[in-house]
């Protein structure tokens, strides 16, 4: 089967920087919605569209067509009694850039230091070229219910059924606004 509107693609991938630079690996293949569902890069849907299982390519894609020029003005020192204890490096927290008229985002502590922290806006890999090694695994039909949520469910994709005692890693980080 051809890679096509509302086909699910599974890919092994390698991420890397422009200096090839080892990112990410995949350990399990992604898994997405094709077609303009916004469940991967659109480069990545663009590279892989009218393939089949067993091809393979790699492709750079450029920051503006990935997580965007990285943004000095979503950059923030803010003190760190106006955040929660203990406050650690990676933790995150969503807040508004400024304006609170502006969509909010999700700020990174990259540092703590002299009672201030500095918090970043910015995807982790913004302003970054990117080089994407990717394999297709497989390439099946997707069902109506995945089309009409506009993801993948099942293995490797999304699930419905979720146990709220566990929750998700890292959410205990992002329930803290900022303004």
């Amino acid at each position: 089967m051809k890679i096509a509107k509302n086909t699910v693609v599974s890919v092994n991938y390698k991420l890397s920087d422009a200096q090839n630079n080892l990112i990410e690996q995949s350990s399990e293949p992604m898994v997405y919605l094709h077609g303009g569902y916004h469940n991967t890069l659109p480069k990545i849907e663009e590279a892989l569209d009218g393939k089949e299982a067993g091809y393979s390519t790699t492709i750079q894609v450029e920051p503006e067509d990935a997580f965007g020029e990285y943004d000095s003005e979503l950059v923030k020192i803010e003190p760190v009694e106006r955040l929660p204890q203990p406050l650690e490096v990676g933790m995150q927290f969503e807040g508004s850039p400024d304006d609170d008229n502006e969509e909010s985002v999700i700020f990174t502590v990259t540092e703590v230091a002299d009672g201030k922290a500095v918090l970043d806006g910015n995807h982790p890999l913004a302003g970054i070229a990117l080089r994407f090694e990717l394999a297709v695994t497989e390439v099946r039909a997707a069902s109506e219910e995945e089309v009409s949520h506009g993801h993948v469910h099942g293995p490797h994709g999304h699930h419905h059924h979720y146990d709220e005692d566990e929750g998700e890693a890292g959410d205990h980080f992002r329930s803290q606004p900022l303004n």
